[in-house]
């Protein structure tokens, strides 16, 4: 007993030492969810023939050429972006610990060079385009830091899992599963959204064509901002796996962040499979497409991805095989790729925004579109809209009337209904949530953001959030509308009541001290209020009183299902 204490103990002993030299000796990350997929898939062979983040020599080569320096193909920059003062450190330490959001070091990178990137170059060539409301563009230019550093990596410690632990598996796992079962031929299938009728078809039809074991392989880490979430997804997989034949699908997750970059990011998908033992890959329409531009026209062309593939089969080491849309032919009751249908013959689909526009309404989804479980399942994630949680998002000048058209409405709100109300008061958020916060732009956008992303876990866990700050910037609201309505409704409410107004109401004293450059940066005054572009509700304070505004949201509300 007396040995196994004393080995315990330096075991232990050992482990500390081990643990501070890691914690202390060198400069540490913690990695945001992107970095942490990144990681993940560097240290298990999932981006062979990548050994680490790119240095700056390959990541010139493959935003240019899509190619690494020594020329092996290879689309997507995989970078590993830090601050300033993380750079400045590395100046002295070239050994940068990688950890988790729970402190926890997987892996040693040796840094072999650091550089301040040109984003707007990247996204240009990476993406095509420098439009913002792609959300690869946006999270590069908006989200991303300053430096890039690039070298090898070194595993430490596994990323650890607590969900659908049996579904995950390694390049190197999955071909030994393969190999036990003698499976020698595997298509692999990529996909974020649930799968229904159409998918199975697809798949199915690729399946038959290759004479090939079916991998479904997709994906759960990050994804578009507001598709459906991956917990779902998988739920439904697995509902779905028994309407294929026996023995003949395999489904594996693969916990990839993804870019949206369409037509590269369908070559980078193809290149991942062929590391997992894939011998097929389907490439679909518009395959990692991110939907539309501002001006409304797609990013990409429906089968440029398809094209870009094809165009380096040759050299990929892995058999593309490319599948138009199917459609749900009536007269047939049957899918049939769009290519085969007869001019003038009416077809029947549904897009994933549809869908979800139909689950978060209640609305029924036909048979014909999914399988009953699979819909079931679905149905779980979007209760009916009486039981959504939902925000009501007041903007307007200092003095318009937010707060107290929110108090009038959360009384109101008690009366009618028995879900948990919160509201954020534009000055009791400054004092408990952004009290370190100054009222520069970057400080001010910060502190409405930080609104949206609360009152969005508020709201999709089912309660009701009333907002009340001034929000004076566009940007800012449109990106809390784009957040919360992936979980919950969102309804902008612009208290329009006129600056003129609003300084006779200037109980405070605030508009008279901005006109005397007594408070600097003062919106209205000295600083502008950018007014919605389409808000769900206008309501003037000036004009009708607080009881007919608060009416006119309840019936918005009313209309809108969120309330009986």
């Amino acid at each position: 007993m007396k040995s196994l204490g004393l080995r315990a103990l330096l075991a232990f002993t050992l482990y500390s030492l081990v643990f501070s030299f890691y914690c202390f000796a060198s400069v540490s990350l913690t990695l945001s969810q992107r970095q942490l997929c990144d990681l993940e898939l560097l240290l298990n062979g999932s981006f062979a023939p990548l050994k680490g983040f790119l240095n700056q020599k390959d990541y010139d080569s493959v935003v240019k050429d899509m190619r690494l320096a020594n020329g092996a193909l290879w689309p997507m920059p995989i970078m590993l972006d830090v601050d300033e003062a993380t750079v400045k450190k590395l100046a002295t330490d070239n050994e940068l610990l990688l950890k988790s959001p729970e402190g926890f070091v997987l892996a040693r990178m040796h840094v072999s060079d650091a550089w301040q990137p040109n984003k707007t170059v990247e996204a240009a060539s990476v993406y095509g385009t420098i439009d913002a409301t792609h959300p690869g563009v946006q999270y590069l230019l908006k989200q991303t830091k300053d430096y890039y550093v690039g070298g090898d990596v070194t595993f430490v410690n596994t990323p650890e899992h607590h969900d659908f632990q049996e579904l995950r598996r390694s390049p190197e796992q999955l071909k030994q599963y393969f190999k036990e079962h003698n499976i020698t031929k595997i298509v692999a299938f990529q996909t974020r959204n649930p799968l229904h009728r159409a998918h199975q078809e697809l798949t199915m039809r690729a399946a038959q064509q290759s004479g090939a074991h079916l991998l479904l392989h997709p994906v759960v880490g990050l994804t578009k901002p507001g598709d459906v979430d991956y917990f779902t997804r998988v739920r439904c997989y697995k509902k779905l796996l028994k309407y294929y034949p026996k023995d003949s699908v395999t489904l594996s997750l693969l916990p990839l962040s993804m870019r949206m970059a369409g037509p590269r990011e369908a070559l980078w998908h193809a290149l991942i499979r062929q590391n997992y033992g894939a011998t097929h890959f389907i490439v679909g329409r518009d395959h990692a497409g991110p939907g539309n531009d501002k001006n409304g026209k797609p990013f990409y062309g429906p089968y440029d991805a398809q094209e870009l593939v094809l165009k380096h089969a040759s050299e990929l080491g892995i058999e593309v095989i490319p599948f138009q849309e199917v459609v749900y032919v009536p007269s047939k009751q049957a899918y049939e790729p769009v290519d085969k249908i007869p001019q003038g013959t009416e077809t029947w689909s549904i897009s994933g925004t549809q869908l979800r526009e139909l689950l978060r309404n209640g609305s029924p989804i036909p048979s014909w579109f999914s399988y009953p479980d699979v819909v079931e399942e679905l149905q779980k994630t979007y209760p009916p809209k009486q039981q959504q949680g939902f925000v009501v998002f007041f903007t307007g000048l200092s003095g318009s009337g937010k707060s107290t058209l929110a108090e009038a409405l959360a009384i109101k709100l008690n009366e009618l209904q028995h879900k948990p109300i919160t509201i954020f008061d534009g000055d009791e958020v400054r004092k408990f949530l952004s009290s370190e916060l100054g009222f520069s732009k970057e400080h001010r956008s910060l502190n409405i953001r930080r609104i949206g992303y609360v009152a969005h876990h508020v709201s999709k866990s089912g309660g009701i959030v009333l907002c009340c700050p001034i929000a004076p910037y566009e940007e800012d609201r449109q990106a809390n509308r784009k957040l919360i309505s992936s979980g919950a409704s969102y309804i902008e409410v612009y208290v329009s009541t006129s600056l003129e107004e609003c300084e006779k109401r200037d109980v405070k004293g605030l508009y008279a001290k901005a006109r005397a450059g007594l408070i600097k940066e003062f919106t209205g005054i000295s600083d502008p209020y950018e007014a919605p572009i389409k808000p769900e509700i206008v309501i003037d304070t000036a004009g009708i009183s607080i009881s007919e505004g608060v009416c006119k949201i309840i019936t918005h509300l009313r209309q809108e299902g969120l309330l009986v």
